[in-house]
């Protein structure tokens, strides 16, 4: 089937099975930051931003994107926010080992955009499902409060 989307910033047209996995059609489309990993949801190496909220594209259905907008971490990488994170996760002693990068990176997107200041406790729950294996759960949420503290003074929200 013909399944027309944004892809990236460009207007595509994917062909795919109904059923077909996102994460497949995606590696199809050269789209290498998205990994297959556990294929169940949880390891977060096939996350990717769908109409702006991180999902796991192991479970979304080809045929339930269409005219949907995708941003895989390739495009994401190159804006202002991704540099905030990258920072914020440098400060925290990350070193993203590339299985899980597009989980943590979008999770934590998510969170800053959340707007208000995130407590540990909120980011801890946010970023439970994801199951790194380079990161703990305590220096993740360090990354993720200092990302923030990175994007919100680029904006001047501080």
């Amino acid at each position: 089937m013909k399944i027309p989307v944004k892809l990236n910033g460009a207007q595509v047209v994917l062909e795919a099975a109904a059923d077909a996995p996102l994460l497949n059609v995606l590696r199809n489309q050269e789209c290498l930051s998205v990994k297959p990993g556990c294929c169940e949801g949880s390891c977060g190496s096939c996350t990717v931003l769908l109409d702006g909220l991180p999902v796991p594209s192991c479970k979304i259905p080809a045929g339930t994107i269409r005219n949907q907008e995708i941003e895989t971490l390739e495009h994401f990488s190159k804006t202002e926010d991704y540099a905030d994170i990258i920072k914020g996760f440098e400060k925290a002693g990350i070193k993203l080992c590339g299985y899980c990068n597009s989980g943590k990176i979008f999770s934590a997107w998510r969170i800053i955009k959340a707007g208000s200041r995130p407590n540990r406790k909120l980011i801890a729950e946010e970023v439970s499902h994801l199951s790194p294996c380079c990161t703990d759960l305590d220096t993740l949420v360090n990354g993720i409060i200092y990302a923030f503290d990175f994007h919100s003074r680029r904006i001047g929200a501080l």
